[in-house]
């Protein structure tokens, strides 16, 4: 079977350890989480869990049923079955002398991204997109000497 990047949204009872117990059932099993970003819901005292991994449809499978069998787990979807849009946020602080802000800030601006903070012999940017935006950027920011790279992971909903 072939391994894709699944996107999964898991909604939970805001209680201390979900995100522990959520976790582990990946770590015991033995798949990767690549991301996973947690936060409030539309829903008082609910949470929603995104969570993206790699494996193929049987592995996504396991996991979903596996998810279910956790008590404070209330729904399970596959975001990346369906068409959907997920962004993602990096803040990226690359060496910056005066010669190279002028570059770096055509950078910026062809990406829509924005620079948040600006050092004697630095620039902070940030950027907000899919993966890919995020990977690009990276790449492009590499030759300057990246310092610090943060990243929050996806976060994603079903589109319409």
């Amino acid at each position: 079977m072939m391994t894709t990047r699944h996107t999964i949204s898991v909604l939970v009872n805001d209680q201390p350890g979900v995100l522990q117990r959520v976790s582990g059932l990946f770590g015991r099993r033995g798949f990767n989480i690549e991301s996973i970003t947690v936060g409030q819901s539309e829903e008082q005292g609910l949470s929603r869990m995104i969570i993206v991994t790699l494996g193929d449809d049987n592995t996504l499978e396991q996991i979903e049923k596996q998810l279910y069998k956790l008590i404070d787990v209330i729904k399970v979807v596959n975001l990346s079955s369906k068409p959907m849009v997920a962004r993602e946020l990096a803040l990226i602080k690359v060496n910056a002398g005066a010669s190279e802000r002028p570059e770096i800030m055509g950078v910026v601006e062809t990406f829509r991204a924005s620079v948040v903070d600006i050092g004697s012999n630095s620039l902070m940017v940030q950027v907000i997109g899919d993966t890919e935006k995020i990977d690009a950027m990276i790449e492009l920011m590499k030759p300057y000497g990246i310092r610090e790279l943060s990243r929050t992971g996806a976060t994603a909903m079903i589109r319409g």
